[in-house]
């Protein structure tokens, strides 16, 4: 019985030491190649319907600007899409990006994302 007990112990523990790593902190550098200036930026899994909170916390990203995105999800998604927007609330996208392994990500126009890992 208590060998049970110490069993289910680990297992929740590697469980909860697995979901940290997935969902953990996922920061990245965005750099801004879109030829306007970004006044918003929202990250959401490539499989939701919801964009949630911007990301720039008042910041202004000029364009060929860049700044560290702090970035830590409950969501455990592997893919992410990214949605800017300019000063008019003009919006500009890009569809399944790693967050796993991206460490910076160079937004350039007509929907292109350079991902370095």
């Amino acid at each position: 019985m208590r060998t049970m007990k110490v069993i289910a112990v680990l297992g929740l523990l590697l469980l909860t030491v697995y979901q940290a790593a997935w969902a953990g902190a996922q920061d990245f550098l965005l750099y801004n190649r879109t030829g306007v200036d970004i006044y918003a930026l929202y990250v959401a899994p490539s499989e939701s319907e919801e964009w949630g909170d911007d990301l720039m916390e008042g910041e202004v990203l000029l364009d060929g600007g860049e700044l560290e995105i702090v970035f830590a999800p409950d969501e455990d998604s592997e893919l992410w899409d990214v949605m800017v927007e300019d000063q008019e609330g003009n919006a500009l996208y890009w569809r399944d990006i790693n967050l796993f392994t991206a460490t910076e990500i160079i937004l350039e126009p007509n929907e292109v994302a350079r991902i370095k890992n």
